[in-house]
């Protein structure tokens, strides 16, 4: 995706009702209600149960929807929307769902100290090696702006959003976008934004009705960690799409770290502005980019892991694809995104047209690039890279200790400008890849080859901490420093033997 939108989703309530008529959810929303005094979700705790049993019912503030997965499962639905604190807990027996649009909160506006008149917030805790699961396209997880997520697991037991079919059990490598995706949007600046007195914004999520954006940087969304999101994404219409994690206007009070999105229909992650942090990231099997920003992100991420399918495709995806803002405004006045990237591996599938590139970016983005790897598929003509416009030079990518190995360095179309930028850093080199794969992995429609060899160990680095505060120093290029290196390991799916998705 490429570009600032306002978007709509239309009639969402609506949805909910045309899902079930076709077997995509099976009861409505019970609504609204009171969580016990911020304590919802934990008054009931079931017996420990044998493997395959259901629980006999569900928590307080969620509906029974009867069994799941040949009824070895309670699915418990979650409201659509979620005011005051409610906490999903994990209990034996029990999967949890989402019907429709389901909100925590309602949007406060742009100012933390002066909330829109009759706005609630909402605060969503979700309990490590809890399972989610939405059977549809409209099914999606928003959390608006003065709301917040709590959705932290651990290295061994993650949680983990899926779909009703991956749940049955009918999923196979090639599925996607069967259900919507997760959105958080927060109150830090944006590119569609009035920043100076009074502060006013008008940004909407892309899939969504939801606004985004503010004057407060350090906004805080809430905590995401050891997390999976898989087969989601869904086009609302052209152009108009739910990504894996959406985040539009987060701030740098919100954590984001040990985050899988597997076989996102559009992008892996997208970010719309703001100053959120990421950390230790895999995207596995987007069909369209893997990291996808646009609308002013000024944020950090180090630690990362893109894989796109190994089979060729004319789609335009992108291992990065990098906006900034509107070209129609003119760049001096542009609010500019500026991205820290450090640590970063890219792999790029194998394909047939000059359809896109491994990092692509555009529209005036001034990117900070240091640590990484961009690598492609044998065979692939779509480039390592492109400098996509005039305004993106003059911005200036700066690229400092990064190594490419593709069968085409340069997107044809761009070959002044990439290699403008690329040879003006320090410590960057076109080589030959010796990248590996981790042992045992099972996603066989996955150019899995991440981990550095002897090419990219050889290569210099820089001192990531100096660079961007968030940073932590390493001593290697790219996200996996050797085969002893396995922070991917336990919370993701299909990159370990046994692990599959």
């Amino acid at each position: 995706m490429t570009g600032f939108r306002l978007t709509t989703l239309l009639a969402v309530s609506a949805s909910a009702l045309t899902l079930a008529a076709c077997g995509s959810a099976e009861v409505a929303s019970p609504g609204e209600g009171d969580f016990g005094g911020g304590t919802g979700g934990g008054t009931t705790t079931p017996p420990t149960l044998p493997p395959g049993t259901p629980a006999a019912d569900c928590p307080t503030g969620f509906a029974n929807v009867g069994t799941v997965a040949g009824g070895t499962l309670r699915a418990c639905q979650l409201p659509q929307q979620i005011n005051g604190a409610l906490t999903v807990p994990l209990r034996a027996g029990t999967i949890y769902a989402i019907s429709g649009r389901t909100s925590v909160g309602t949007d406060q506006g742009v100012d933390p100290a002066a909330p829109i008149a009759g706005s609630v917030q909402g605060i969503l805790t979700i309990e490590a090696g809890v399972r989610i699961f939405a059977s549809g396209g409209s099914d999606y997880l928003l959390v608006n702006r003065g709301s917040q997520l709590f959705a932290e697991g651990t290295a061994t037991t993650p949680i983990v959003f899926t779909s009703r079919q991956n749940i049955e059990g009918t999923t196979t490598e090639s599925s996607q976008g069967q259900w919507g995706g997760i959105v958080l949007a927060g109150r830090a600046p944006q590119a569609n934004c009035q920043l100076t007195a009074p502060v006013t914004c008008t940004g909407t999520v892309e899939g969504t009705s939801a606004f985004y954006g503010g004057n407060t940087a350090a906004d805080n969304s809430g905590r995401l960690r050891y997390v999976q999101i898989k087969y989601s994404g869904f086009e609302i219409s052209t152009g108009n799409e739910l990504q894996g994690l959406t985040m539009a206007g987060v701030g740098s009070g919100t954590t984001v770290e040990f985050i899988q999105v597997h076989n996102s229909s559009d992008d892996g992650i997208e970010i719309f502005g703001g100053n959120v942090n990421l950390r230790r990231i895999v995207i596995t099997g987007a069909d369209d980019d893997g990291l996808d920003t646009d609308t002013g992100w000024r944020g950090g991420a180090q630690f990362g892991i893109v894989t796109q399918r190994a089979a060729g495709t004319t789609s335009r995806s992108a291992g990065f694809e990098f906006s900034s803002a509107p070209a129609a405004v003119p760049l001096a006045t542009r609010y500019v995104s500026r991205p820290f990237i450090s640590n970063w591996t890219l792999v790029g599938r194998n394909a047939p047209i000059d359809a896109h590139t491994v990092a692509h970016f555009d529209t005036g983005t001034d990117a900070t690039v240091i640590n990484s790897v961009f690598t492609s598929a044998t065979g692939s003509v779509a480039g390592c890279l492109a400098i996509a416009d005039a305004d993106t030079g003059t911005s200036g990518v700066t690229f400092n200790s990064v190594f490419m190995s593709c069968p085409v360095s340069y997107r044809t179309a761009n070959v002044a400008l990439s290699t403008a930028a690329f040879t003006a850093g320090t410590n960057n080199l076109i080589g030959t890849s010796t990248l590996t794969a981790p042992a045992g992995a099972t996603l066989t429609n996955q150019v899995l080859t991440f981990i550095n060899g002897a090419n990219e160990t050889a290569r210099p680095v820089v001192n990531a901490a100096t660079v961007y505060p968030f940073f932590q120093t390493t001593t290697y290029i790219g996200a996996v420093q050797n085969a002893a290196d396995t922070w991917y390991t336990g919370w993701t799916c299909g990159l370990a033997a046994s692990s599959t998705c």
